[in-house]
């Protein structure tokens, strides 16, 4: 079959055949199309979309470009959760812990950040000496024995993934429900969990700024999951603001140790439970979500949780000290505030603008060889709805480079709305696609 042929056919809108799609993905993984032809098919999907059972073979395609990961030997339901990113999000980092100690396996695959979305790998790689590169036969050996384990993407999982994911990136091609269904979704089918639980996150600090996207994406990948025999669920979580208070890898890690000892935001803990309940009846573990929650609650209470994430970072050889004593992280040279001008009620602390001042501190990456600084970033002293006096802080700047702390400063200052009517604080949980 001639490339040329299927371009024709998808720019006119016509359905592409399975054999037609597994044809252009390993053909384009192999390098034996061009990416100049690729790049044509990609804005005739971005116009004329797929549909779900193109949608299917695109994801399975994509899958089978590559590795798949053996996980039936891991004892019990191998349950993954993953992000579509957002700032301050920490979720990983509490959610994994604490559904591990209530005895649910936790296999997880995470990613490094990149612009103003946080990856977990970074926030782990706090803790000195910590291996996020796990071999096979060890990340399996470990679920077996801890009940979690954590790795990076480094393993040949979706390679044409990532090829695609490049070229989409310089050709305008990102935003289409069906590229970023089989982007998101081959590289968790090739991870081998039989479960599934997505975070997919709405609002101006996201990738999909609306619910109407986001619920589409939501479901088109929910859809994917059952039509590979998964468990799978999507919770959609607004991510207008910043998720808890902290934003910056050091800050945002011993953010996430207060809250498995019990003192987490609000907000953070109310998507946490959300999550970890979905993960724990499709364990079988327990059935009611209500139950959950209270399993979830009791392992925090009890120290199982801490305890466990102790453990966790021990066995990937990471320095638990700085774990049970957050003191050790170096802090920056420069905590400073940034006050209210006004009285008033926030409302709104627009996350985007805050994740990119966290990176102009040098707290994020512009390319994936930027190094970052992992004690800058931002503290939040309040949240949408709360009250607010002229001259109380909105938040703290946490800076190692005292000529970077007034242009961060100032990007704050353009993205926190303080009014004087009083308004409610923000709802987390959006929607539920199941």
């Amino acid at each position: 079959m001639r490339m040329y042929d299927l371009i024709e056919k998808k720019k006119l809108g016509q359905e592409l055949s399975t054999e037609e799609i597994y044809h252009i993905i390993d053909g384009y993984t192999k390098g034996e199309i061009p990416d100049y032809q690729i790049s044509a098919l990609l804005m005739a999907i971005y116009f004329n979309g797929m549909n779900v059972r193109e949608r299917y073979d695109l994801t399975m395609a994509m899958r089978d470009s590559g590795d798949i990961l053996d996980l039936s030997s891991i004892d019990g339901v191998k349950i993954d959760k993953h992000s579509t990113g957002g700032v301050g999000d920490k979720v990983t980092l509490v959610l994994g812990p604490i559904i591990a100690s209530i005895g649910v396996p936790v296999a997880k695959m995470s990613g490094r950040g990149l612009g103003h979305t946080g990856g977990t790998i970074d926030k782990l790689e706090a803790f000195p000496g910590f291996n996020a590169e796990l071999a096979d036969e060890q990340f399996i050996k470990q679920v077996n024995s801890i009940k979690i384990a954590v790795t990076g993407q480094s393993k040949n999982l979706a390679p044409a993934d990532k090829k695609l994911y490049a070229l989409r990136d310089v050709t305008a091609t990102v935003d289409e429900i069906s590229l970023i269904t089989g982007s998101i979704m081959s590289k968790k089918l090739a991870a081998g969990t039989d479960a599934i639980v997505l975070d997919v996150t709405v609002g101006d600090g996201a990738f999909m700024k609306n619910k109407e996207s986001a619920l589409e994406l939501a479901k088109s990948m929910v859809d994917i999951g059952k039509r590979a025999n998964k468990k799978i669920a999507a919770v959609l979580t607004n991510m207008d603001e910043p998720l808890g208070f902290a934003v910056g890898n050091d800050l945002e890690v011993i953010e996430a140790i207060e809250a498995l000892n019990g003192n987490g935001p609000e907000d953070l803990m109310t998507v946490v439970y959300e999550l970890g309940s979905q993960m724990i009846v499709f364990s079988g573990i327990e059935t009611d979500k209500t139950k959950a929650k209270e399993l979830m609650k009791e392992a925090i209470a009890s120290g199982k949780a801490f305890d466990k994430f102790v453990e966790f970072i021990d066995a990937q050889g990471g320095d638990s000290s700085f774990a049970k004593d957050t003191k050790k992280f170096k802090p920056a040279s420069h905590i400073v505030p940034v006050n209210a001008e006004t009285d008033g009620y926030v409302h709104a602390i627009k996350a985007e603008a805050i994740g990119l001042a966290s990176m102009s501190l040098g707290g994020g990456r512009e390319t994936f060889d930027d190094v970052i600084d992992m004690a800058v970033g931002i503290v939040l002293n309040k949240k949408v709805g709360d009250e607010i006096k002229k001259g109380e802080p909105i938040c703290y700047i946490h800076a190692n480079d005292q000529a970077k702390i007034a242009h961060a400063e100032e990007m704050i200052r353009n993205a926190t709305v303080i009014s004087p009517e009083k308004c409610n604080h923000m709802d987390l949980i959006i929607d539920i696609v199941e």
